[in-house]
């Protein structure tokens, strides 16, 4: 992902200007960020959310978003930035990449741990709560922003949301039911293949399945990712079986990693440019801020969940990696012209650093009870 965003660097106005971003390779890095978005989906299991917001979980999720939100606010604010992109701000603070924590974790061996399966949690709570509030906020940024309009339109959204979260609830309890009855989705999963004759069109299912969620959050006026992410949530290996999800998850994989997220992630370096950074007292402080308010509420609410101290530090560090969820949110708000491109170009830095930095320190500091 870094290599990635180097060569658009290097390849755009930053550095030799070869190459400029244009419609074709916008919408092929939409396709980049709704596979990327899946991927991240699958790797969550929708009952592990359910149970992050269950016991003491719930209040590192709590600690470890609200205070980094709080810190990206407080930076806006001091240094005059608009209200919206101060939130956005927050927001890019706030996320945790679930896909780039649970590749750490593997990487060092410590996934199915006591403290990295925490960790893995409150990722998850975090990102859906990062996505939810990306929804609200999209829709809000039509408005005139009076305080009357702001809270009608976020009453609207939030009906809205509500109405899809009931929608993804039903769905969720209808595929419970059913894969009851001994492997009944596989089972019947598999008789569909076999009249299809080809293992290609398990992947045209599944998309497909993906696309509802999507249109439907489209329609209910909420960015197509939060209905890509939640969609791929539904799917597990309980519901559709392991091999089954091996081969959707493969599949995607490759067509993601292989072809478009990497032109997604070097579309991000054509648009960066840090020439654009004229404040760098803006950048030292979002970089500050980012460090301090996530490690501190990762620890805070470890602490508050009566987790000891070394635990609480390693929990702390481990949720510090934002990646590519807060780069797909930031590259969301900058098409949507809510943050200029000096935010934007800050934003990348801060992910880019926040990615490298986190495995190297985990590694060293990881503790587990």
């Amino acid at each position: 992902m870094i290599g990635e965003i180097i060569a658009g660097i290097i390849l755009g106005p930053t550095v030799l200007s070869l190459i400029h971003r244009t419609e074709d390779i916008q919408v092929v890095s939409d396709l980049g960020v709704f596979l990327l978005i899946i991927i991240a989906g699958l790797e969550v299991d929708i009952d592990e959310v359910v149970k992050s917001v269950k016991g003491k979980n719930i209040l590192i999720s709590i600690s470890a978003f609200v205070l980094p939100i709080l810190g990206g606010l407080s930076v806006g604010y001091f240094f005059g930035i608009d209200a919206l992109a101060r939130v956005f701000i927050g927001l890019c603070i706030a996320i945790t990449a679930l896909p780039v924590s649970i590749r750490i974790l593997m990487d060092i061996g410590k996934l199915n741990s006591s403290t990295g399966q925490k960790i893995i949690s409150v990722a998850i709570l975090d990102d859906v709560l990062s996505l939810t509030i990306l929804g609200i906020i999209l829709k809000i940024k039509d408005t005139d922003m009076a305080s009357s309009s702001i809270f009608q339109e976020s009453f609207i959204s939030l009906a809205k949301l509500s109405a899809f979260i009931i929608i993804l609830s039903l769905s969720y309890y209808i595929i419970k039911v059913i894969s009851k009855k001994d492997n009944y989705i596989e089972n019947n999963l598999d008789k569909v293949l076999s009249s299809l004759k080809g293992k290609e069109s398990l992947f045209a299912i599944f998309f497909a399945f993906i696309l509802i969620f999507s249109t439907v959050t489209e329609f209910l006026g909420f960015h197509f990712i939060v209905g890509a992410f939640f969609g791929a949530m539904l799917i597990n290996e309980k519901i559709v079986g392991q091999e089954h999800l091996d081969a959707i998850y493969n599949t995607t994989n490759g067509l993601a990693m292989g072809f478009l997220a990497p032109i997604f992630f070097a579309g991000i370096g054509l648009e960066f440019n840090f020439s654009s950074i004229q404040n760098y007292w803006l950048l030292i402080a979002i970089l500050f801020v980012s460090y301090l308010s996530k490690i501190a509420g990762g620890f805070l609410g470890s602490k508050i969940a009566g987790l000891n101290s070394r635990v609480s530090f390693t929990i702390g560090i481990g949720l510090n990696a934002r990646g590519i969820m807060e780069l797909v949110i930031a590259n969301i708000a900058y098409k949507s012209k809510l943050i200029d491109l000096e935010i934007f170009s800050i934003l990348v830095i801060m992910g880019v650093l926040t990615t490298i930095t986190t495995p190297v320190v985990l590694k060293r500091y990881f503790y587990d009870e």
